[in-house]
């Protein structure tokens, strides 16, 4: 099994959503999350004040797949997630040794 860990534009959270389940991949894990990269800082007005904002507002999801399943999540998540824009995100990929599903008391 694979754990995919993306970092999107949260925009996109739907799109890659909908893609992702075209592909039969409908359980992920999502969480709004704020982040910076080679993105240039800039300001905003906010209340009549200047402000520079340092952090963007993502999704990172959370996806465990089978092995054969891996590199079709990928590039769909890629594909629907890319804006063109510097700082669109990460994908990063590890391997899971051991997975329990449907935890109970």
């Amino acid at each position: 099994m694979k754990k995919i860990e993306a970092t999107i534009p949260l925009s996109k959270l739907n799109e890659v959503q909908d893609a992702l389940e075209i592909i039969g991949i409908d359980e992920m894990t999502v969480c709004e999350v704020k982040g910076f990269s080679r993105q240039n800082r800039h300001r905003e007005i906010y209340r009549g004040q200047e402000h520079t904002i340092n952090f963007l507002p993502m999704a990172k999801i959370d996806l465990v797949v089978a092995d054969q399943n891996a590199d079709a999540a990928v590039k769909v998540l890629i594909r629907s997630a890319r804006t063109g824009a510097t700082g669109d995100g990460k994908v990063l990929i590890s391997d899971v040794k051991e997975a329990s599903y449907g935890l109970s008391v």
